[in-house]
């Protein structure tokens, strides 16, 4: 049923150094599993998780008991430091407990996107040199794709009931493993997992995260004023950096951890019943909150810090919030390769209501001008950053990482300006990207999918506003002449996309034309153009 997988003691993926012989240094080291050893003796008996899902709630000594017993169970498989270890979870306990796990062990992790296509999932896995997959059962039907592609995927562990008989269970694994502390040595520049970022290639730009850019997190929780008090929701996906930037703040303060797959009504329920006191959201997810029905009823007077990022946040929707749901609104900026670079609390929003902030603590945030030289306060340019949380190249893409780690700066592609005071306020994109709600799309995946569809010429994909979402994929498509008489239809490229992407990526206005793309005399596509055009429009 299952293979040993043993991997040899290297330094994979071309991880950075900090430095030679840290370990040797009695200044210690910061790595991610110190945060849950260190909770688990201050705060044995304190709630760690409420996992809402399944019900069940456990203390910080439970919790680290079983993040010990999976990484001894994980041993037992062969896997071991640096081996790497996919899995594909909601948010529930085990998600949190896998990603300890991991730390504590010297493995690397890929949290998959459970959005993504089961042919994406096995691209990356095989891209990234997995060997196991952890699962929970409700995506039993992937995994089972992942078996039939990937031989070289010798493990294979269920969470939750009625596991697939190929499979091991994941409380058997954790009920004949032992609680005490891993020995592997790990280090501060030792990968830690792989983030998933869209690409613009078919499969998502990933990068490594080490142990040092997710021990570095202090100034970003700190900024949010965060306490031993607050009780956390995590909300977003478990899979990418933000919800477990969540859930290791939480361990890191010996704060309560709220664990949902995010509804409006049950965030809402929560809020009250568990008195949240704070939850980091997508603009999508409060005006689905906005229109619930069941929010004027709900006491909500626990929550003391709304927190927002991910995509543009409309002034009218964010008044809206602040009077219906809660007035302590914060706002923050950053790529996923950098994480939080600026902050706008309450007070910075009193004081300056458009911009998002100052930098953290730490953290640097550049506006530059096309010759690279720092532009002037008020000038638009190129909004570049760094900070300890920020990573150093994409894996296996040397074209991007030259492209976007340039000059001891992470190059974002947005465009800004900061004022005298150093206020950050955002502009717009130079790269062609949209964010729907929350997810990151660029328009040349989607192209390249649309491209593959028999009787399309040419096409363009683009953003246009949505109410809910924030942005919506839209897509022209410039139709080739039918030779069999057949005419090609907006549902057929859906369908089409639909195989081939995620759903989050497939065109939700699809319009389709004779004439060719309005184009630059270089060639280039002016999608401006387009938006102005379909603005208003809905797809044909």
């Amino acid at each position: 049923m299952t293979d040993n997988v043993v991997s040899s003691d290297t330094r994979p993926f071309g991880a950075p150094l900090r430095g030679e012989g840290v370990a040797s240094h009695a200044s210690g080291k910061m790595v991610v599993g110190s945060f849950l050893a260190t909770a688990a003796r201050r705060f044995p008996d304190r709630e760690s998780c409420f996992c809402v899902g399944t019900g069940r709630r456990f203390t910080f000594g439970q919790t680290n008991e079983r993040c010990n017993r999976l990484a001894h169970a994980l041993s037992g498989l062969g896997l071991r430091k640096p081996g790497v270890v996919a899995f594909l979870c909601n948010n529930r306990a085990e998600i949190a407990e896998i990603y300890f796990a991991l730390a504590k062990s010297g493995l690397v992790g890929i949290p998959l996107n459970y959005r993504l296509a089961p042919p994406e999932i096995v691209a990356l896995m095989q891209a990234m040199g997995a060997r196991a997959l952890l699962f929970a059962t409700r995506f039993a039907p992937a995994a089972a794709q992942v078996r039939a592609a990937l031989p070289e995927v010798g493990c294979f562990v269920a969470i939750g009931e009625d596991p697939p008989d190929w499979a091991l269970g994941y409380e058997d694994l954790l009920a004949g493993a032992s609680p005490a502390e891993p020995e592997a040595e790990v280090e501060e520049d030792d990968p830690f997992y792989f983030n998933l970022t869209s690409g613009t290639t078919g499969l998502p730009k990933s990068y490594v995260l080490t142990h040092y850019n997710n021990s570095a997190l202090g100034p970003s929780s700190e900024a949010f004023d965060t306490t031993s008090k607050d009780v956390i929701m995590t909300a977003f996906p478990a899979f990418g950096r933000v919800g477990f930037f969540w859930i290791v703040t939480g361990v890191a303060y010996g704060a309560r951890n709220v664990l949902l797959d995010f509804s409006p009504s049950e965030a809402l329920r929560l809020f009250e019943t568990e008195r949240v006191t704070m939850v980091n959201l997508v603009p999508t997810m409060a005006a689905m909150m906005l229109a619930d029905p069941s929010l004027p009823g709900r006491d909500l007077r626990s929550l003391r810090a709304l927190i927002f990022a991910g995509a543009m946040f409309p002034a009218p929707l964010r008044e809206r919030v602040a009077a219906e749901i809660s007035p302590a609104v914060y706002e923050y900026y950053g790529m996923q390769e950098t994480g939080v670079l600026t902050l706008s609390t309450p007070e910075d929003r009193v004081r300056q209501p458009e911009s998002i902030g100052l930098p953290i603590c730490f953290t640097e945030v550049k506006i530059a001008r096309a010759d690279g030289r720092r532009a002037a306060p008020g000038e638009l340019g190129e909004i570049l950053g760094r900070g300890p949380t920020a990573v150093t190249s994409y894996f296996d893409n040397p074209e991007k990482s030259a492209e976007t780690f340039r000059d001891g700066w992470v190059h974002t592609g947005d465009l800004g300006y900061q004022d005298e005071e150093g206020y950050l306020f955002i502009r717009g994109r130079l790269k062609d990207m949209i964010i729907t709600g929350g997810q990151n799309v660029h328009a040349a995946e989607v192209e390249e999918a649309i491209l593959r569809v028999q009787g399309v010429a040419e096409c363009a994909v683009f953003a246009l506003p949505d109410d809910l979402w924030g942005e919506r994929v839209a897509a022209v498509v410039v139709t080739a002449p039918a030779g069999d008489g057949t005419a090609l239809s907006a549902a057929a490229v859906e369908a089409a996309c639909r195989e081939q992407l995620a759903g989050f990526k497939v065109p939700r206005a699809i319009f389709l034309q004779e004439e060719p793309l309005p184009r630059t005399p270089t060639g280039k596509a002016q999608k401006f153009l387009l938006v102005e055009r379909h603005g208003t429009a809905t797809s044909c």
